[in-house]
């Protein structure tokens, strides 16, 4: 039942990425706090598989930590490549 709790805390950290990052508008306000949460469910998971109980600490720290640094670097990575790539739409287009 705990990992409820996992999915829950990836989810605000995916929120939280997403509105503190910028280019915003490049990519779907959805797509950070799924990405979170999924994070967050998957170290939950494979922690408890592990061996780890919800006593120790290291789950929670991991449960919370994982899903903004992964994250981050996945909306960071999808926002350039979004970028690059309207770009180069636009040069093709000859608008830009």
């Amino acid at each position: 039942m705990l990992i409820v709790l996992a999915l829950v805390f990836g989810a605000i950290a995916g929120t939280a990425v997403h509105f503190a990052l910028p280019q915003r508008s490049l990519r779907g306000v959805a797509v950070g706090p799924l990405l979170g949460a999924v994070v967050g469910t998957a170290t939950w998971t494979a922690l408890t598989w592990a061996g780890l109980g919800p006593d120790a600490g290291w789950i929670w720290l991991a449960s919370i930590l994982l899903p903004i640094v992964l994250t981050a670097a996945a909306l960071i990575l999808m926002s350039r490549t979004r970028a690059s790539r309207d770009a180069q739409t636009r040069r093709e287009l000859g608008v830009a």
